[in-house]
């Protein structure tokens, strides 16, 4: 069986016998997977903290035959989730990435643009330490480090973008007439935008900064809003119209959406 290399990122394990796991991972070359890893809550030179999910590795596995799953061989970490303080919320926002990513993609369909798109999000949402000047008085430590908002906005719309869910957003979807900014609605029912007169009774307003801000992270990569101030109430309804046109194709609730809206 010849051993196959990739970068991957760690979805999920399961524990099985005595000390293996069963993997989920994501590689860029491959696409999703699932493998045995033999021994892998004792042996730390093959695995050691690589396991933890949403782990970017360099992963060597090999196909079985009539196997489904293949023998995952070792993982040689690029970067940890755990190299910086983990609070509740970056906590949340990993297992949202990692859930969504697993349920969603199919098995072994090579899908390099979501790869792209998981790596860019993950080193936007490690926390980072401030300047000392950044520093205000009164203000814990811990309210100073990046908050993974603006990261998860941009992810969970983008994956509805490369699942094929979003239709133009500048156009309504019943009359195709183009939206104006204080007039916009979306429902948990059908994917995309109407305008206030095809708005039923269950639909939700977007905000007139969420609709300019999704049409600015379709066409601009994610470090472009790395400098902007991004408290929480910013793009959540436009994480609310992405997570439920993601839910309604998927035909279940994520876990990990609803732990974040109880944060």
């Amino acid at each position: 069986m010849p051993v196959l290399t990739s970068e991957a990122v760690v979805l999920r394990t399961w524990p099985v016998q005595e000390a293996d796991l069963i993997v989920s991972f994501f590689t860029r070359d491959y696409g999703r997977m699932r493998g045995i890893a033999k021994s892998a809550l004792k042996s730390r030179k093959r695995f050691g903290g690589a396991l933890e999910p949403m782990t970017l590795a360099r992963a060597w596995f090999a196909e079985r035959p009539r196997q489904e799953l293949v023998r995952l061989d070792q993982l040689e970490i690029v970067r940890s989730p755990l190299s910086a303080p983990v609070d509740p919320a970056r906590m949340a926002a990993l297992s949202l990435y990692a859930e969504l990513l697993d349920e969603a993609l199919p098995e072994r369909d090579p899908q390099d643009a979501v790869f792209r798109l998981t790596v860019s999000v993950l080193e936007q949402t490690a926390a980072i330490e401030p300047e000392p000047s950044a520093f205000r008085p009164g203000e814990p430590a811990t309210a100073q480090a990046r908050q993974p908002w603006m990261a998860l906005t941009y992810f969970s719309l983008w994956m509805t973008r490369l699942m094929g869910l979003l239709p133009d957003l500048g156009r309504c979807i019943v009359c195709g007439e183009a939206l104006q900014p204080d007039g916009i609605w979306f429902s948990s029912h059908a994917d995309g935008l109407c305008c206030a007169l095809h708005a039923h009774g269950a639909a939700h307003e977007l905000s007139a900064d969420s609709w300019q801000l999704a049409q600015r992270i379709l066409r601009s990569p994610i470090a472009a809003f790395a400098v902007e101030p991004w408290p929480r109430r910013r793009g959540r309804d436009l994480r609310r119209f992405a997570m439920g046109t993601l839910e309604r194709h998927l035909e279940r609730k994520l876990r990990s959406a609803e732990a974040i809206t109880q944060l």
